[in-house]
């Protein structure tokens, strides 16, 4: 199975399927299949999110942009 990342409405971007997320250190975080990760910037649990969108009123982008090619 592929990686299916979804950013959810003014929330988290939501990872499933087989992945290896690591910290900065080069350290391997342990997950499950499934990670909800922070994208407003405020959760004390970063990467993952911990629900602080909802209390700071985070609005995330309509819709993604697409990517250009570099040249």
């Amino acid at each position: 199975m592929a990686v299916k990342i979804t950013c959810r409405p003014n929330g988290p971007y939501v990872v499933e399927g087989e992945f290896e997320l690591y910290d900065p250190a080069g350290k391997l975080v342990p997950t499950s299949g499934r990670a909800a990760l922070c994208r407003c910037g405020g959760s004390v649990n970063k990467p993952f999110c911990d629900g602080t969108h909802s209390k700071i009123g985070f609005q995330a982008a309509e819709a993604a942009v697409a990517q250009q090619e570099k040249k």
